[in-house]
């Protein structure tokens, strides 16, 4: 088992009617309150007249950004940097999902020393100081809420790159009502339980021999893989929603990695290059690469993925197991091949010179060119 440390600042508020509390928590840190949304569906749920009507009763001074699209850009977040300078806000407020959440972590980080943004995701500049973060989540999926690291994208240099500087970019406080996430619809709840299997799986192959850590990757995986069907046939019951959000937020948490030096993420760095090319949803894109990279290194590392089959489905077969994950994957309308999303075979071109320019491979298992070509031809199968 390798050294670790625990660190992890986040107050979470996790249940129904807890954002009653939230002017108390947010009046900590002051009033001038810079609230980040995304497009607009917080706004046709109710959400963001709840929320604005709550700070206003309680006397905050409101500055708006709205409009952070899923897959967020760094034009965004340069646009918020200087909203949020101009108006000397005190505190981010962000409302939404993982995209809205990463974006106002960037936003944070920059604005106490106008930052250049893609200097800071590209570690170029090292923020000494953060703006407080507060963030009320609605879409169970990235675990964001919970952690220090973000994810950007530039569509200009082509690049989607995860970053964090912890402790400084954690959330002070996340607020979790499971009623907020009612409105997310079959296809991105499908999506964002992809996410949350997806983060169990890449700490489970990171670096460090941790039984426990990887018993609870598997508890994760498999309490999602149940509660996937029964959210997707009666989306507002309160205690399936409920089930997803907490598996949500402790897939990428800290304690799936406990014992380890941090998980692998060549998968993720395969779909985020997916969704950088064709604004693939991210969970999509996860669904279509993890059936491929297991089927890599399905020689590779053949007793690892064993370990994982036995905790999941009880077998060491690992044809079977591999079976059985696109089987969950098609089951909730998820993807599992590129052909089949219409992708036509003269794009394997692209992609594949896109991950090698962004450099994609694993931590712990790292992808040579000729994998990253592998991979691609898997994903098209």
């Amino acid at each position: 088992m390798n050294n670790f440390k625990i660190n992890n600042p986040t107050v979470i508020h996790f249940g129904n009617n807890i954002i009653k509390d939230l002017p108390d928590v947010v009046s900590k840190y002051g009033k001038k309150v810079f609230l980040m949304y995304g497009k607009g569906s917080v706004i046709k749920h109710g959400y963001y007249e709840i929320i604005k009507k709550l700070l206003e009763t309680s006397g905050f001074e409101i500055t708006e950004y709205s409009g952070i699209k899923p897959n967020p850009v760094v034009e965004d977040v340069e646009k918020a940097v200087k909203k949020g300078i101009e108006n000397k806000v005190d505190v981010i407020l962000a409302l939404g999902g993982g995209s809205v959440i990463d974006s106002a972590k960037a936003t944070a980080l920059c604005i106490p020393e106008n930052l250049t943004p893609w200097d800071v995701v590209k570690y170029k500049s090292e923020p000494k100081k953060a703006l407080p973060l507060v963030t009320i989540l609605t879409l169970a999926a990235t675990g964001t809420e919970m952690n220090a690291f973000s994810v950007i994208q530039n569509n200009k240099t082509k690049e989607k790159l995860g970053f964090g500087y912890p402790p400084l970019s954690f959330p002070k406080h996340s607020f979790l009502n499971p009623e907020f996430t009612y409105s997310v619809p079959p296809d991105y709840t499908a999506y964002g339980i992809v996410d949350i299997i997806a983060h169990a799986l890449e700490n489970f192959f990171g670096n460090g021999n941790s039984p426990l850590a990887d018993r609870f990757s598997a508890s994760i995986i498999k309490e999602a893989m149940y509660f996937a069907p029964l959210v997707l046939e009666e989306p507002d019951n309160y205690e399936y929603r409920a089930n997803i959000l907490l598996q949500s937020t402790c897939a990428l948490n800290g304690i799936t990695a406990y014992g380890k030096t941090g998980g692998d993420w060549g998968v993720h760095s395969v779909g985020h290059i997916l969704s950088l090319l064709y604004d693939m949803p991210h969970g999509a894109s996860l669904s279509v690469a993890y059936p491929a990279w297991f089927k890599l290194q399905k020689e590779r590392i053949p007793e690892r993925l064993k370990t994982l089959s036995k905790l999941l489905f009880d077998t060491e077969d690992i044809d079977k197991f591999i079976g059985k994950i696109e089987d969950f994957f098609l089951s909730v309308n998820c993807p599992v091949s590129l052909k089949t999303e219409g992708f036509d075979i003269s794009e394997k071109e692209q992609i594949t010179e896109v991950m090698k320019q962004n450099k994609v491979s694993g931590s712990n298992y790292e992808l040579s060119d000729n994998d990253i070509e592998k991979i691609t031809d898997l994903m098209f199968l």
